[in-house]
This record gives C-alpha cells, sequence and structure tokens, in this order.
C-alpha cells in the first residue's frame, strides 16, 4: 500500500500521552475493479485517483434509563442527548464534515441521534444511510470493533464517497479509534474521533496510522 498520510480530531477527547501500545489492525483490503480494454478484453486495474478518505467515529448521545423496562436496544435519547446531538451536527458541519454514508447500530439510542442530527443539519439528509445490527453487539465484544468497522465500510461504500460515518457504542468504538490511531481516545457519549488518511480507495486505507504531533482536540 501506498504511503498514508493521517490526522485526527477528537470531539472532544483525546489523550496523546497516553503509554497505551499501538494495536493497530493487521489485515490489508484487497479488490480490484473490473475494467473494458478498448480491444474488449477485460482486465483488472485501479482507475480512482488518490483522494482523501474521512472517517468519522461517532458514540450514541445520551439515553434515559427512566423506563427500567426497557431492554438496553429499545432506550430512547433523554434531553440533554437530544441537545448534545443537535449541537455535534453543527460542529460536524461547521468543520466541513459532512459524511456520505451514513452507518449506523440499529439500537433505539443510535437512530435517534442520527435524527436529531439530520434535524438540526439538514446536510446530514443527503447521506445513504445503513443501519446495522451487529454494530450494537460487536461493540460488547474485546479486539473485534475496528475490523468489523472496516470491513462494513468497505462493503457499503464506493470510491467516490470521501467521507464516511460509524455510530455505535462503547467499549468498542473508543477501543477501535484508539486502535486506529495507535493512542488512547475516549468518547464519551456523542463525542466524535474524526480521523483522515488518503487512498485510491477504502480498501487501499489499511489503517489510520498518526503521529502523537497530529492529533487534535476540539473542547465543548
Amino acid at each position: 500500500m501506498n504511503a498514508t498520510t493521517c490526522n485526527a480530531f477528537i470531539v472532544p477527547s483525546v489523550f496523546p500521552n497516553s503509554s497505551m501500545r499501538s494495536r493497530n489492525p493487521s489485515f490489508l483490503f484487497r479488490r480490484s475493479l473490473v475494467t473494458e480494454t478498448v480491444q474488449g478484453q477485460v482486465s483488472e486495474e485501479s482507475t480512482s485517483e488518490t483522494i482523501g478518505r474521512r472517517l468519522i467515529l461517532l458514540r450514541h448521545a445520551k439515553s434515559s434509563w427512566e423506563d427500567r423496562s426497557l431492554r438496553d436496544h429499545d432506550r430512547p435519547l433523554n434531553k440533554a442527548g437530544r441537545v448534545d446531538a443537535g449541537s455535534v451536527s453543527h460542529k460536524l458541519q461547521r468543520l466541513g464534515w459532512v459524511p456520505e454514508l451514513i452507518l449506523s447500530s440499529d439500537a433505539r439510542r443510535t437512530k435517534e441521534t442520527l435524527e436529531v442530527m439530520q434535524e438540526h443539519a439538514p446536510a446530514f439528509l443527503e447521506a445513504e444511510v445503513h443501519f446495522i445490527s451487529s454494530f450494537y453487539s460487536v461493540a460488547a465484544m474485546d479486539g473485534q470493533t475496528a475490523q468489523h468497522l472496516q470491513m462494513a465500510v468497505c462493503k457499503f461504500s464506493r470510491d467516490e464517497m470521501s467521507t464516511v460515518m460509524c455510530m455505535g457504542h462503547n467499549r468498542g468504538w473508543e477501543e477501535a479509534a484508539s486502535m486506529f490511531v495507535g493512542t488512547t481516545i475516549e468518547l464519551k457519549t456523542c463525542n466524535a474521533a474524526l480521523l483522515e488518511a488518503t487512498g485510491k480507495s477504502w480498501e487501499e486505507v489499511k489503517r489510520f496510522l498518526c503521529l502523537p504531533g497530529f492529533i487534535f482536540f476540539l473542547k465543548q
């Protein structure tokens, strides 16, 4: 794979001086574009240009525990969570980080987080959206979320898409963000890690690898 340049913006918490060792996923995506030559023969080659690839890892907003009879999967947002969801959508829009593809857990609190974001920032309505049930369960499995997210992004994305947002839960989301950048990242409710790399396709981006000097954070 070609050399990758990456910046990570953490909204709002990151700890670049942590002693956590780098645990970047070691697998590599491989997929070729099948094209037709002038002579009518089929060949495999990549026709995409190298562009910036931006990944938003967003944890859902604060949820309500008022109705204890509800399953965890079915808990809605509370009032503070709805306010935070509106706020983070405005921040992402101001930064120019509006996704073209949104992959989300199908839990009620993540769905409601997205609904509020779309209400406050209509540009988010233009994104292609897929609700993925496994995003809910994989977040509770040690060491599996990063690879699962990469596989999902490669499955649903197209090469022309430059910004993708994945919405889900801890502990998996902050574990994945930490693995991608090689330093400990804390994602509180409605926090977003903004990761940036370059590549001809999403499959070409093996990892979001960053040096501490290229990690930034935006406080509330």
